[in-house]
């Protein structure tokens, strides 16, 4: 069943749509660094054109995704079929971090809902887009979104989160540069 597509068409756009998880991976370039593999949810996914999808990127507690992105941006991106017909969609490209204090930013939040505690876009250029069967991947049902994430950011306010982010985000569990300084 494993295919390969020229580019994301509006059938698998649908089926992006539809799931509400993705997976995110990336890895460093020096071979003792640590692969990183994140999940996320939300309203944070976009296809933006044929081969080009972003996502909204919360304050999580690690920066690895960012990190890796900076030194290299090879990334891949994974969706599962946990509902319905059984299918892994992989979206394969070069990444690149996107800030808030960027211009380019405010252009492209547009495209997403507002969420507290959003620390940058991740732009992909999709290189590769390829499917395969799912056949091992369990059928579950979706509840709802956690209230979590939102609820942290809040407490914690603009400037919980700007001090967050200088003690846990300026670099990768590996020593790699994470979000910017730009912030202070």
């Amino acid at each position: 069943m494993a295919k390969t597509y020229p580019e994301i068409d509006a059938q698998l756009e649908a089926f992006i749509k539809a799931q509400p998880v993705f997976f995110v991976a990336t890895a460093p370039l020096d071979p003792q660094g640590h692969v990183n593999a994140s999940p996320k949810g939300l309203d944070t996914f976009r296809v933006l054109g044929p081969k080009t999808v972003a996502y909204l990127d919360i304050f999580g507690s690690g920066v690895e995704t960012i990190a890796h992105l900076r030194e290299n941006h090879r990334i891949v991106l994974m969706f599962c079929a946990f509902q319905g017909p059984p299918k892994i969609l992989r979206l394969h490209g070069r990444g690149r971090v996107v800030e808030p204090h960027e211009p380019e930013f405010a252009k492209l939040q547009t495209h997403f809902p507002i969420y507290e505690g959003a620390r940058a876009i991740i732009v992909v250029e999709v290189s590769r887009v390829s499917d395969s069967c799912g056949y091992g991947v369990p059928l579950l049902k979706y509840e709802a979104e956690r209230a979590e994430l939102r609820a942290w950011c809040r407490k914690r306010g603009e400037k919980g989160l700007k001090t967050y982010r200088k003690e846990k985000n300026r670099q990768s569990i590996d020593g790699l540069p994470g979000v910017s300084d730009v912030i202070d």
